[in-house]
């Protein structure tokens, strides 16, 4: 399998040279330990290394044993490593020691002590399509954060192509894969989700039949804000009713996997006598996910453009994502009682914020423009600071300014 260079590599390098130990954590599948490897000088793996695993039970320390940065692979499957490796920190007083990687978050109970000041720690999601290279990198969001004019060579745009990257989504181990083998391994990964790791992490067999309902309903209702309320009901289905105590339970578990990530809502001042609305929007770490939890062929695809809308933008927020981590940048969306709704906000942590919208196709821009207009019109700038920009991503077109001073800019044309 080819190695695509990630923005992990240069982030956890200069993680290392800031902490004694970097924590890596993301989706199974996501390429962590590839990518770990990179810069790791020694390895162990709990999860399959016996001989590992005997030594967990009988000495934990000579685990940490091994040149430096030492890989320790699935960590949480003893996360009682946690406090050696935070012990090791302290008596060597030296950065870059460790790389943990893990693909499941422990409970916060597991974790006896804390990292603070010894881990740095990392999320890593599927590739954007800048490193699965399938996006030009013509256009910055940095740049696009500082208020600059994005410009770009016009997009050659065929839906079934894109349909095809939604499905082969961002994973390490489908690159070189066409579509239907895209669609068998997800499938597969949907399965392997809701018949063993759901339990596993959850230490209580969880019904695989109600995980998978739960799986489709989340990517019936991906990009979109649903209630645990309608979540429950298709969950249970009709003749066996679930409890939205039980989902949240599942929602939890399907975090912990890194798998499910909900959009929060921004919490903005607003000039406006309209309700903010808190609930999350819908989201997988790659909407890939949802593609292989319903069985969407190319076809399927192609034949309900309303879902593919909202396929594709779930696929701008993970790519918007992986943006602004490499910047250490938040996601968040917006919606108020009017119903007007912004599809995301990129925020730095200085406060500094720019909001996008989504579309499918350029011929919808100037809808969103209107939306992008009259929501920076009810934010109260001198609480929250006027925006750095605002952005319709599309599917099509060219990067460029319209006159009303919003921008344009494909997804396939989006870098760092």
């Amino acid at each position: 399998m080819r190695y695509l260079k990630r923005f992990a590599d240069d982030i956890m390098g200069q993680r290392l040279q800031s902490a004694g130990a970097v924590l890596l954590e993301g989706p199974k599948g996501s390429g962590k330990t590839e990518t770990a490897k990179q810069q790791a000088k020694s390895l162990v793996h709990l999860d399959t290394d016996n001989n590992a695993r005997l030594r967990m039970e009988i000495e934990p320390e000579s685990v940490l044993v091994g040149e430096t940065p030492r890989l320790i692979d699935e960590w949480q499957e003893y996360p009682q490593i946690w406090n050696y490796v935070r012990r090791a920190v302290d008596d060597r007083k030296a950065k870059g020691q460790f790389i943990l990687t893990g693909s499941a978050n422990p409970e916060e109970r597991a974790k006896l002590h804390s990292g603070a000041a010894r881990f740095s720690v990392m999320r890593m999601r599927p590739m954007s399509l800048f490193e699965r290279e399938w996006s030009t990198g013509e256009v910055s969001l940095d740049e696009i954060m500082k208020g600059s004019i994005p410009e770009s060579e016009t997009v050659e745009f065929d839906l079934g192509e894109l349909a095809e990257k939604i499905t082969l989504g961002g994973w390490p181990s489908l690159i070189d894969v066409d579509a239907k083998g895209g669609l068998r391994f997800m499938q597969d990964y949907v399965s392997l989700i809701s018949e063993v790791d759901v339990s596993r992490v959850s230490d209580k067999k969880r019904d695989p039949i109600k995980v998978r309902r739960l799986l489709q309903s989340l990517s019936r209702n991906i990009a979109t804000i649903s209630t645990v309320t309608s979540l429950a009901r298709d969950t249970g289905g009709d003749d066996s009713p679930v409890g939205e105590e039980t989902v949240a339970e599942y929602l939890d578990v399907l975090d912990r996997l890194m798998i499910y990530e909900a959009l929060p809502a921004w919490g903005a001042h607003i000039r406006s006598s309209h309700a903010l609305r808190k609930t999350p929007k819908r989201h997988f770490a790659c909407p890939s996910i949802a593609v292989g939890a319903l069985g969407l062929s190319i076809d399927k695809l192609l034949a309900d453009l309303n879902y593919f809308g909202f396929l594709f933008e779930s696929l701008a927020v993970r790519d918007l994502r992986i943006y602004a981590d490499a910047h250490d940048g938040r996601l968040y969306h917006y919606k108020d009682s009017s119903g007007l709704e912004t599809d995301a906000i990129v925020e730095w942590q200085d406060g500094t914020w720019a909001a996008f919208e989504v579309k499918l196709s350029i011929g919808s821009a100037d809808d969103a423009a209107d939306s992008l207009t009259a929501f920076a019109d009810r934010v109260d700038t001198k609480k929250m600071g006027a925006p750095a920009s605002l952005n319709i991503i599309t599917g099509n077109g060219f990067a460029h300014r319209r006159k009303d001073g919003v921008n344009v800019i494909p997804l396939s044309t989006l870098t760092i």
